[in-house]
């Protein structure tokens, strides 16, 4: 399946076994009481006849895993838009980027210089703290300002 786009693999004709998996999670579905049993009957005649894996998908794209409770996915729903909040937008993450990759050069270069040289070196390195906090000052206050809408 490397190469092959999900269209490509809807479009291949399913397998018995196929069929079986999908009645089988419509049972579970009828079940936890998301099908009616009219519905079911339906739905699994559709399954044996169905000659692709999209004609099999369709009869399962409207319900969730076998056996999370509407509270499962209500809390992942939930969990997912608080992953999404917190998110940082990519014009900061690019700045954290820059900001580390600076550092990093500067603290290499300036261990080099240390370990090259005799005697006290000024330790400049500790400038880019100040732009580092401003940056951090801006990171929080955008997330505030993001969990403020929310």
């Amino acid at each position: 399946m490397g190469k092959e786009t999900r269209a490509d693999v809807e479009t291949l004709r399913a397998a018995d076994a196929d069929r079986q998996k999908v009645a089988d999670q419509l049972k579970a579905a009828l079940d936890e009481g998301r099908l009616s049993l009219h519905e079911y009957d339906d739905r699994v005649r559709d399954a044996y006849g169905a000659k692709t894996y999209q004609e099999l998908l369709v009869l399962v794209s409207d319900l969730p895993r076998p056996g999370l409770s509407a509270t499962d996915v209500a809390a992942r729903r939930q969990a997912e838009e608080r992953r999404r909040a917190r998110r940082l937008p990519v014009a900061l993450l690019v700045l954290w980027t820059i900001w580390a990759a600076v550092t990093v050069v500067n603290l290499v270069v300036f261990g080099l210089v240390v370990a090259s040289v005799d005697g006290s070196i000024y330790p400049w390195p500790v400038w880019l703290l100040v732009p580092g906090a401003a940056l951090g000052a801006v990171t929080v206050g955008v997330q505030a300002i993001r969990n403020q809408k929310h």
